[in-house]
């Protein structure tokens, strides 16, 4: 391995650029005590990749934002963020990902009974994510956040 390798094989490591993952998921509006279906794909960007699983993020962040302009007691913006929901769900088992290969993992993500859902006011938002990680050293590959809309329970 030359020094050039290795230096690509430490920007991924610290990057987690080991690997392109992509999310997808159906329905597009989850319901509280149902289930999502997840596809995710990881493709390797050269080198192998030890993995310790595919892992399903789901996590929901409630934000207020007031302007100055709409209130004469701030001297600033107000931009304020509190995460209300974070889990992570397994969904496939360790395994190694080849040189440029692709691997496909399906699982299904239960969205809990007791969940606010999807919401945009004035002045609070709550806002709903999803995204696929492949579980491995350094920091991990992943799809990025994904909006969902998670609507009311019947």
């Amino acid at each position: 391995m030359g020094l050039l390798d290795k230096l690509k094989g430490a920007v991924n490591f610290v990057t987690g650029g080991a690997a392109k993952v992509q999310i997808e998921y159906s329905p597009s509006t989850a319901v509280p005590g149902t289930t999502i279906n997840v596809k995710v794909t990881a493709t390797s960007t050269g080198g192998e990749v030890k993995s310790k699983g595919i892992y399903v993020d789901l996590r929901a962040v409630e934000r207020v934002s007031v302007s100055k302009r709409d209130s004469a007691e701030l001297d600033s913006d107000l931009n304020l963020s509190f995460t209300t929901f974070n889990n992570e769900i397994k969904i496939a088992e360790e395994f190694v990902l080849g040189k440029d290969e692709t691997r496909v993992f399906e699982g299904t993500v239960t969205m809990p009974d007791n969940v606010q859902p999807t919401f945009d006011g004035k002045y609070v938002s709550h806002e709903w994510e999803i995204r696929g990680r492949v579980e491995a050293k350094g920091n991990d590959p992943d799809s990025g956040f994904q909006p969902i809309k998670v609507g009311m329970k019947n």
